[in-house]
């Protein structure tokens, strides 16, 4: 792990009591005058569940599993854990971090993909804890690996979820089964300035849509069928007057199901655990979906702690002090940088200072 002496995963966070949900969604919309009336309309999403999002204790989970691997590896590096919107957050976790003797740091998101919310932004936020840091007098520096969706272990541990999944399918001809991958929808805006400023845009998307093909040919092959794979999204947020990537799950599971479609098979490659996205806007709203149009839903798990996604991430930290001290790494289709291009998925409402970055 040299010149890394820890291990900073960073996460989106959420709630873990009621009186916790309007603090964590005034955080998360900061700055974008949306009213109390509609995130309270949102906030009715984590009360179904008590008010307790998921994610925390997956966060949790997959901090034993990565302390699992490294301990396997040899590697004594500790693992920090820090949020952008709920505690522990990032900034108290690199002071913590600093008190301890921890100097330099590589961080691991819990978002895979390129885009402003799933990369530039969380560098963005690395960049205030680091600055809001050093005006305590604390110097503290931060790496981070580079989004992961197109590496081949990510795309393994998916396709393992994937095959079990199908595997119970046996029986059901190909002609009454659709397999819809999903992820988060994101303006289109977004989508259309995600990746390095000076490539062809829309990274996002063709992340997902490269990822999803290579799952559909690989399924199709191992199991003898003949599906075609979708993309498809989930939890859109903006006004209706704003374009956000389309179709929406669930208006695709209607249309399916009046195409004579019986099974839809719901791989959510978008998300590397079950959290809210995950257990309310698929195995809520889009389970209710299903059961409306006569449908029968399979939910492919998410990747979360599977050994060959923890594998994959603590490869992908190795690479990364291994580019730190000036090495080689591996390459394959997709990879992307460490140190992101400039103009690469750029902030759309203000400009921000970002860490791990040449802009």
């Amino acid at each position: 792990m040299e010149p890394y002496d820890a291990i900073l995963l960073v996460s989106f966070g959420g709630p873990e009591a009621p009186d916790e949900v309007m603090p964590f969604l005034r955080r998360v919309t900061a700055g974008r005058g949306i009213p109390d009336e509609r995130l309270a309309e949102v906030g009715e999403h984590y009360y179904h569940f008590g008010g307790r999002s998921p994610i925390n204790d997956q966060n949790r989970a997959l901090l034993v599993a990565l302390r699992a691997e490294l301990d396997a590896r040899g590697e004594d590096v500790p693992v920090l854990w820090g949020n952008r919107n709920s505690a522990p957050f990032i900034t108290d976790a690199l002071r913590d971090g600093y008190a301890a003797g921890l100097r330099r740091v590589v961080a691991v998101t819990t978002s895979a993909y390129s885009s402003y919310s799933s990369c530039r932004q969380y560098r963005e936020n690395l960049a205030a804890a680091v600055a809001e840091l050093a005006e305590e007098g604390i110097e503290v520096a931060v790496d981070k690996i580079g989004p992961y969706a197109p590496r081949p272990g990510f795309g393994a541990a998916n396709l393992e979820r994937l095959l079990e999944s199908m595997r119970a399918l046996d029986g059901a001809p190909d002609e009454e089964i659709a397999l819809l991958f999903v992820t988060h929808s994101i303006p289109t805006a977004m989508d259309e300035t995600s990746g390095p400023g000076d490539g062809d845009g829309d990274l996002y998307q063709r992340q997902h849509l490269a990822l999803a093909s290579s799952l559909t040919e690989e399924s199709n092959r191992r199991l003898g069928r003949d599906l075609t794979g979708e993309l498809v999204f989930c939890s859109r947020s903006g006004p209706p007057s704003q374009p956000w990537l389309e179709p929406d799950v669930n208006d695709r599971i209607e249309e399916l199901a009046r195409d004579g479609v019986r099974t839809v098979v719901l791989a959510p490659i978008g998300f590397v655990s079950d959290h809210m996205e995950v257990v309310y806007d698929l195995d809520t709203e889009a389970a209710e979906t299903a059961e409306k149009v006569g449908v029968r839903l399979v939910r492919v798990p998410t990747v979360g702690t599977l050994p060959t996604f923890v594998r994959d991430l603590v490869d992908a930290v190795e690479e990364r002090a291994a580019e730190a001290r000036g090495e080689a790494v591996p390459d394959f289709p997709g990879r992307m940088p460490a140190v992101c291009a400039p103009g690469c998925c750029p902030n759309l409402r203000a400009a921000r200072p970002a860490l791990c970055g040449r802009d």
